[in-house]
């Protein structure tokens, strides 16, 4: 009986190694090998690089301020744009604080875009993403954002019109999601073509 034990034990503790071996070394060792042969910018974390330089990624928002820059979605990210605290609110709809932050907010992009009462505004604008990473804002919100970054550069509004549209990404896999620009690369595009 001892022995039955014994050998069920130590079979279990084999497979058990076996396992941990396969699952935690073997397979990330395989899948990391193909995504670096197949898809080294994405794997890498699809890194922006400037006069080789790290100076950002397509996939994280950094928070630009200056006027002369299209502004990115609000954080709830750390203290804003942490890609170490990712993550939202969490507050409800019926949370006043988060109908208070997002009235604050929409007084605030009002008068930093020159805004009219009346006029619309995106909800991308005022509400921050469950991630507090995205890097995208809609159209909607940069062509709101296109007078303001227009007057600060010295440019024309149609010029920056035709670079939000050069930077308009589609739905994912034509279905998902609304169109969206990437403020990252258009904010970058901007000072490439100063």
């Amino acid at each position: 009986m001892m022995r039955q034990i014994l050998k069920e034990v130590r079979s279990a503790v084999v497979a058990t190694i076996v396992l941990i071996v396969i699952i935690s070394g073997v397979y990330p060792v395989i899948v990391w090998g193909i995504a670096q042969e197949l898809f080294p910018f994405e794997a890498n974390g699809s890194l922006i690089k400037k006069d080789g330089m790290i100076i950002g990624s397509r996939l994280l928002a950094q928070n630009f301020t200056a006027v002369n820059y299209f502004y990115p979605r609000p954080s709830s990210a750390g203290t804003g744009y942490d890609p170490v605290s990712s993550g939202g609110s969490n507050f409800g709809p019926l949370s006043r604080t988060l109908v208070n932050t997002v009235r604050q907010r929409v007084m605030k992009y009002r008068t930093e875009n020159n805004i009219l009462p009346g006029t619309d505004i995106p909800a991308d604008a005022v509400t921050a993403s469950a991630s507090g990473l995205d890097p995208h804002i809609s159209f909607g919100n940069a062509r709101l954002q296109a007078v303001r970054v227009a007057k600060a550069r010295g440019l024309s509004e149609e010029f920056l019109l035709h670079k939000i549209s050069a930077h308009l990404e589609g739905r994912d896999m034509g279905i998902l999601g609304e169109p969206r620009v990437n403020v990252v690369l258009l904010n970058l595009d901007l000072d490439v073509n100063k």
